[in-house]
């Protein structure tokens, strides 16, 4: 059974935009989104709860048109099938994905409409080979969304699991390119575990400490605030890399050392 986190995340909180983003928590620490893109229509990203999102859409009379996937991990993606058969609706994913009974395979850079909404598909390998992120592009020149998957977590990244550091790190690169204002959404909550490796990395990081300070960890973050705070995106920065005694090391092996070193973390 999922819970749905209280304060729901509007545009209009986040300076603008029509749609609205309800984030639910399922299982330990997996978020899965509803996003409303016209009048009492939604679609779900990585349903993995299919009883939370059943739920939800049954007490505000919510009408689902797309499953969004992200990979094939069985916590993403098992209420998938159950959903379909339910609502009707279409599932999307990467083509060439390892996820089954898809309706719709987009290419990277690929777009879907979605009532008025435009959606875009990100190809992010790193964490799985067919890892991709959905980019939803800005309404009337207001702020766009991420929903991340197991790429980008808020102040971390998912473990290599098929791919090597440096196509992890590409993959950090192409989500890094987009607009500062873009909203956030991951696939998992580790929040406080991320910052607290980032602080034994770069302790004098005052954003992190707030934000750790703050024990306010519900999505969505930004892309500006995920530069600042990030520690993997960050390889790029001189302190990180003195940090890390990598001075004049390449940026995606300094990611990678972070990386390993993430995964030894407590």
């Amino acid at each position: 059974m999922g819970k749905i986190i209280p304060r729901l995340k509007t545009f209009s909180e986040q300076g603008g935009c029509m749609n609205r983003v309800t984030t639910i928590r399922a299982f330990d620490d997996n978020f899965i989104y509803l996003c409303e893109h016209v009048g009492g229509v939604v679609f779900v990203v990585d349903p993995g709860d299919s009883t939370a999102v059943f739920d939800i859409l049954k007490a505000r009379g919510l009408t689902l048109s797309a499953i969004l996937l992200t990979h094939h991990h069985f916590d993403h993606v098992q209420g998938a099938g159950r959903v379909k058969s339910a609502s009707g609706c279409e599932v999307v994913a990467l083509r060439g994905s390892r996820v089954s009974g898809v309706d719709r395979c987009i290419g990277d850079g690929e777009t879907m409409e979605l009532g008025p909404v435009r959606v875009r598909l990100l190809a992010t390998p790193g964490h799985t080979a067919d890892s991709v992120c959905y980019y939803v592009g800005p309404f009337e020149g207001e702020c766009g969304m991420l929903f991340t998957g197991d790429t980008l977590f808020t102040g971390g990244c998912g473990r290599l699991l098929e791919c090597d550091a440096r196509t992890m790190w590409d993959s950090l690169g192409k989500i890094a390119a987009l607009p500062e204002d873009t909203l956030v959404y991951p696939g998992h909550d580790y929040t406080q575990e991320n910052y607290e490796f980032a602080l034994t990395i770069e302790p004098g990081n005052k954003a992190v400490q707030g934000l750790l300070g703050s024990g306010d960890f519900a999505p969505p973050s930004t892309i500006s605030r995920e530069k600042e705070t990030n520690i993997f995106l960050r390889a790029t920065c001189g302190e990180v890399k003195a940090a890390l005694a990598m001075p004049d090391a390449p940026d995606s092996e300094v990611f990678a050392e972070l990386r390993r070193r993430k995964d030894i973390f407590g």
